[in-house]
């Protein structure tokens, strides 16, 4: 693998990447320039907003070509080219920043005890009580480190960043390495395996100092940031010395990030003693774990920052995709508490609603060659049923076909849950009826049906080992379905149960939603019978019937219910012809001659379809 090291004016002014692999099938290449989506180079203005590409070929090498956008030319073994193959060592210059190719070093495997080696452990605590000797340079680079790192659009970015923070900070350091412990376990060995994630050095050689896999595993496997040093014979490059791969290497320090987000991530610093005034090698050595302690401490920071920010970023991301399956609600508790614990499942109290698509049969029929258009329309359909269930903090639990099904009152209690529940079946059934007037409006030509249900359930994470959804489940959400069934045969929108109705009456002011009693069923199925409501809007223009209307309907039910069909037939005569849910009594009563039947009980059974 190679690497571009670029380098301005200023030590600052620098960066090092690693090409893209060549790849057999297409070309991969990136482009130089000054401007978000290049290798940015924004500290010299005599580079174009995009200047030149850079190809890698496999033997190491890349082609280097100028754009057209390129104002300025570029430099190559002292003489101007607009294409050119850089060889790994060789350099080219625009403006005032020179770019060099390198190769990137491999980890020196050194699984066998090294000879000349002193290892230094350094203990975490005793590191954070004591201070920095150059308190106020480092306090400076810490106090820019986290806007710098956070401003790292992506991982790659990041660690670019963090190696030069690091070898600006450690003066002595001669390359950085951020490398990962992977968790395979090597065949050959019986040792994890290491890979270089990003590597820079201070001076842009072709190799460079190979990081060591023993010294990475031995920091991330204690937990501990480690120090070795190499004693005068390893430094001159002692035969049966394999523990480096480069001369001039004099200590190598590893510090391992502990977060779960860089699991086997740590970052591995190498360096030179510096030797002056009269103090010996042996005497460097000696002193080295006490000079290197504010570099370990720092690095140290800097791994804490890392870890904390790429820990943040993956609940980011953890988050925003589960956004796409967890109502707001759940991902506010699940903010809060541990996800286990909110998805159990357990029995709450609940209000369940159940909307289902009218008219998408006929419209499938319709539209048989124009299947594509009618899901788009199906799916704005539904998208309006989860929209006003999210915004009243509702529980979106499953979809059937066409039809959607939400709750309420959990993962937290919410007292409100039932009025919850018809507000947004209020404003889904308001959303449809205005769509039906338009016609160029994709939801044309669709109605619905909404049934509501209050009572006790199970909800949480249900399912299989295979597959889980969060819903709920128990008899509360089947009579909910089963309500939704019955807005057909009773020509309402929206019905509700008895438990419903007793909370909109008591909380909900008759200016936002009104309930009359419809009738008193025993569905295909129940042993008992219930009794079903009618949600309804004010009086008004969105509802035909005012307070007095409804009044006749109930007092027509309560003279069917005691077995005076014949009253209740004039009764409901009474009642304005706008209003279709009277229809079914209505018919019911002539169907049997206005009589009730024998051994009749008030109760209507329903038959199931």
């Amino acid at each position: 693998m190679s690497d571009l090291i670029a380098q301005g004016p200023r030590m600052s002014d620098r960066w090092r990447r690693m090409l893209p692999r060549p790849n057999e099938q297409a070309t991969a290449s990136v482009c130089l320039g000054r401007i978000e989506g290049t290798w940015q180079v924004d500290w010299d203005d005599r580079i174009s907003r995009r200047h030149a590409t850079v190809t890698p070929l496999p033997d190491g090498r890349a082609v280097i070509e100028k754009l057209e956008s390129g104002r300025n030319p570029i430099f190559y073994l002292g003489q101007r080219q607009d294409r050119f193959t850089l060889v790994p060592g060789e350099h080219f210059v625009i403006g005032r920043t020179t770019f060099t190719l390198a190769r990137r070093p491999a980890v020196s495997n050194d699984s066998s005890e090294p000879l000349g080696v002193t290892e230094h452990a350094f203990d975490h605590a005793q590191l954070r009580r004591q201070g920095f000797r150059d308190a106020a340079r480092r306090i400076d680079v810490l106090g820019r480190l986290p806007d710098l790192i956070a401003g790292s659009s992506s991982d790659t970015e990041l660690l670019v960043r963090v190696a030069g923070v690091l070898l600006q900070a450690t003066p002595d350091a001669q390359a950085v390495a951020i490398l990962q412990v992977l968790p395979d376990i090597e065949a050959a060995t019986g040792e994890h395996a290491v890979q270089v994630l990003h590597y820079d050095s201070r001076i842009a050689d072709t190799q460079g100092h190979s990081p060591s896999a023993r010294l990475a595993r031995k920091a991330v496997e204690s937990k501990e940031s480690v120090l070795h040093l190499w004693n005068g014979g390893s430094r001159r490059g002692q035969a049966g010395t394999v523990y480096t791969a480069s001369e001039g290497v004099d200590w190598a320090f590893c510090v391992p990030i502990q977060a779960d987000a860089c699991r086997g991530w740590a970052l591995y610093i190498t360096g030179q003693l510096g030797i002056h005034g009269g103090v010996s090698l042996e005497q460097s050595l000696q002193a080295a774990p006490a000079d290197l302690q504010d570099d370990v401490k720092f690095t140290e920071l800097v791994a804490t920052t890392i870890g904390n920010l790429r820990q943040v970023r993956a609940l980011q991301r953890r988050q925003s995709g589960l956004r796409r399956f967890f109502a707001p609600v759940v991902m506010e508790a699940l903010a809060t508490r541990d996800a286990d614990e909110v998805l159990e499942p357990r029995e709450a109290d609940v209000s369940v609603l159940f909307c289902d698509l009218r008219g998408f049969s006929r419209r499938s029929e319709e539209a048989s060659d124009q299947l594509l258009d009618l899901l788009n329309r199906v799916s704005e359909a539904l998208g309006v049923m989860t929209r006003h269930i999210l915004d009243r903090d509702g529980v979106v639990g499953d979809f059937h076909g066409d039809a959607a099904m939400g709750f309420w009152g959990w993962p937290l209690e919410q007292g409100d849950a039932a009025g919850r529940a018809c507000e947004a079946a209020m404003a889904i059934s308001e959303e449809f009826l205005a769509a039906a007037t338009g016609a160029n409006r994709p939801m044309s030509g669709f109605r619905c049906g909404i049934g509501i249900a209050t009572g006790r359930a199970v909800a949480g994470r249900i399912g299989t080992i295979d597959q889980v959804k969060v819903t709920a489940f128990g008899p509360v959400v089947n009579l909910a379905s089963r309500l939704e069934g019955m807005t057909r045969p009773l020509w309402a929108e929206i019905l509700i149960d008895e438990a419903t109705a007793d909370f909109v009456r008591r909380a909900v002011p008759q200016s936002v939603a009104r309930v009359r009693r419809l009738l008193r069923v025993r569905p295909a199925g129940f042993q008992s019978a219930i009794e079903v409501c009618q949600l309804l809007p004010p009086a008004g223009p969105r509802s035909p019937l005012n307070d007095a209307d409804l009044l006749c309907y109930e007092s027509a039910l309560d003279a069917l219910i005691v077995g005076r069909w014949d009253e209740a037939f004039a009764a409901l005569h009474e009642v304005p012809a706008e209003d279709r849910a009277k229809d079914f009594l209505t018919a019911t009563i002539a169907r049997h001659g206005r009589i009730a039947p024998a051994g009749w009980d008030g109760v209507i059974d329903l038959p199931k379809g």
